[in-house]
């Protein structure tokens, strides 16, 4: 037997308003509206609605390679591409050291594990710091801004040219710094052929921190500094292209080019191994017991969403709940004698903490890996 949706609101309301005592049943404006959902010969009742990230599908557009930097604006754009179904590949110039590629990997692979891990993602890492000298050495301080965000393009859209990627995106919001003014962007997407995605163009700041902290990458990002900000003392902020292909004439290409000859391609789901290669071992255990506390580090949304499987043993442990953007200024705080072990469901995340604890000398924290934590 066919049916209507507005055939199972008139027989709904008819059930209700016989057997309970509501005032009426009115289908326009109603002061409460019962949600249901017909599978086959069951019947649910629709008790809370979550909201997703909206956009399109992941992967159902094509591939981009995101110029990250782990600040706040370049871990944004990076989300709202991936919201809009672009598969999203990251791309880092470090100029910082190994402190900073590690900060930076952690933001990618936070992104990843929490809205794409469905997905094969790479993580490519250039060093940069030579192209940075070559920059300081030989180009005019005013200019050394425009020239380096060129320099960045011309590496990355080699780079997505290896990977068939015929898009880049960067984090950058017009007006908001130096080299963002209409006419040096118009400067720096010249030198490429590439199509230049900026999400956050016509965003604020305030705006831009807002969906960091609703994404989650708030905390990551805010103690990250932009690198790329403190080269220039008086930067122009109306680039010639004529000055710049000059000032760049000046630059010798063969930096760059071993640059790329020396950048490092990864899938992210090893980042996990990579950030731990200089850190100390850290025990994995897969069972619990009663001398043990465990310290559920997942962001509250997924707490949420998936929580900590409180089964046999589990339910004797002791639990905190605490992120893992707050976990290394808690940790201090807590009971020294007692060991932690720290859980994220997958263990990427618990792994990359448990390691930076132990290497900052704390011998009481080890990670707890389930092995049904794959089926949660």
């Amino acid at each position: 037997q066919t049916f209507q949706s507005t055939d199972v609101e008139r027989y709904v309301g008819a059930g209700l308003n016989n057997q309970t005592e509501a005032a009426g049943v009115r289908l326009k404006n109603p002061d409460v509206t019962v949600l249901i959902e017909l599978r086959h010969d069951s019947v649910f009742m629709v008790r809370d609605q979550k909201n997703g990230m909206g956009g399109f599908p992941l992967g159902c557009q094509d591939s981009v390679l995101s110029l990250i930097s782990g600040g706040f604006d370049s871990s944004v754009s990076s989300y709202l591409c991936i919201k809009r179904g672009l598969q999203t590949h990251y791309c880092f110039f470090n100029l910082g050291g190994r402190a900073h590629e590690l900060a930076v990997k952690e933001v990618a692979l936070f992104l990843w594990m929490k809205y794409h891990a469905s997905h094969r993602v790479k993580f490519i890492s250039v060093p940069f710091e030579g192209v940075v000298e070559e920059v300081l050495n030989n180009v005019d301080n005013a200019h050394m801004g425009v020239v380096l965000k060129r320099i960045m393009l011309r590496a990355a859209e080699k780079l997505a040219q290896g990977l068939h990627i015929e898009a880049l995106v960067t984090g950058e919001s017009v007006a908001q710094v130096s080299s963002q003014t209409l006419a040096n962007l118009s400067v720096i997407d010249r030198v490429t052929d590439c199509l230049v995605l900026r999400p956050l163009a016509t965003s604020d700041k305030q705006e831009i921190i807002d969906i960091a902290r609703a994404i989650g990458t708030e905390e990551f990002s805010k103690d990250i500094p932009e690198y790329c900000a403190v080269i220039s003392n008086k930067p122009t902020t109306r680039a010639k292209l004529e000055r710049i292909e000059w000032e760049e004439s000046k630059f010798d290409m063969a930096v760059l080019d071993t640059a790329l000859e020396n950048a490092r391609h990864q899938l992210i789901s090893e980042l996990v191994d990579d950030l731990g290669a200089e850190a100390a071992q850290v025990k994995i255990v897969s069972t619990l017991d009663s001398d043990s506390t465990v310290i559920d580090i997942r962001h509250p949304d997924e707490v949420d969403i998936r929580p900590f499987p409180l089964t046999g043993e589990a339910l004797k442990a002791e639990f905190l709940n605490i992120p893992f953007y707050k976990l290394r200024s808690s940790f201090t705080d807590l009971n020294k004698d007692k060991r932690y072990l720290l859980y994220c469901g997958k263990g990427m995340m618990s792994r990359l903490h448990a390691a930076n604890l132990v290497d900052e000398g704390f011998g009481n924290v080890a990670v707890l890996e389930l092995k049904s934590a794959s089926k949660q």
